[in-house]
């Protein structure tokens, strides 16, 4: 007799069918019996944020917009902030163009659409 090893060949497993959820008569729930998988998460209840921590959220947010805004709206019009600011004495090239009274309007521009994106948030969220 001869020594040789024994040839097994593996047969691959059969199929497992798709899980089913349970026939319901709704025409709205078909889909759960057609043979698409069920929501594992579908008997937990999700977790939502509490209505006043989501207005204490949006509070905040317009708030320091509206703090932000006001401070880049007028910074370019005070002399003690901006002709007088050791960034600009450091590079003279710079307080050059900051001086230019298209750039002061530009950043005053920013300014206040940081102030409109604030009023807009809260009236949005409160129409909605």
């Amino acid at each position: 007799m001869s020594q040789q090893p024994e040839v097994t060949t593996i047969s691959p497993e059969p199929m497992a069918p798709p899980i089913m959820g349970p026939i319901v008569a709704d025409p709205a729930r078909q889909k759960v019996a057609a043979g698409t998988p069920q929501n594992p998460n579908q008997g937990h209840d999700q977790q939502r944020i509490p209505r006043w921590l989501e207005r204490a959220e949006l509070f905040l947010r317009v708030l320091l917009r509206m703090y932000i805004g006001v401070a880049v709206a007028f910074a370019p019009w005070l002399p003690l902030f901006w002709d007088h600011n050791p960034l600009f004495a450091q590079f003279p090239t710079l307080s050059v163009y900051a001086a230019h009274g298209a750039v002061r309007g530009l950043i005053s521009g920013l300014g206040l659409l940081n102030l409109w994106i604030a009023f807009r948030d809260a009236i949005r969220h409160r129409d909605g």
